[in-house]
């Protein structure tokens, strides 16, 4: 299934999904090391590294993005990051770090999306491909 997106940095991406329901802040929430969501979450004890990373939108401070930078150094990001409402904080570091990130509107993707799922980002064309 295609969903429509905004795109706030360009690239195209495809992987396994990594889904989670709880806001998510880059500055303590995700280890600068290894990727590791470390804040209490569904997905906490995953990894965001090389999957396209699912969660509604971020919370805290600008060092998130010295985090989503740092990550992209270390080989630990996420392929691209998919929010329902991005905050500046994680759209400064994905574009800096060279990581597709979009804003999907329609709510019935975040209903269908799972952990584990196949997912494409073209952020140059405007568009999500959720494939179970």
């Amino acid at each position: 299934m295609k969903f429509d997106c905004r795109i706030i940095s360009r690239g195209y991406a495809e992987g396994e999904a990594l889904v989670s329901r709880e806001h998510i802040s880059f500055l303590g929430g995700v280890d600068k090391d290894s990727g590791e969501i470390k804040q209490k979450s569904d997905a906490s004890g995953m990894s965001v590294a090389d999957r396209i990373f699912i969660f509604p939108g971020g919370t805290g401070s600008t060092v998130g993005t010295y985090v989503l930078i740092n990550l992209k150094k270390k080989g630990k990001a996420p392929k691209a990051i998919i929010n329902r409402k991005t905050e500046t904080i994680i759209a400064v570091g994905a574009v800096i770090a060279e990581i597709p990130l979009v804003e999907v509107r329609d709510e019935k993707f975040f209903d269908l999306v799972k952990t584990g799922d196949f997912v494409r980002v073209d952020a140059n064309r405007g568009y999500v491909e959720l494939i179970k």
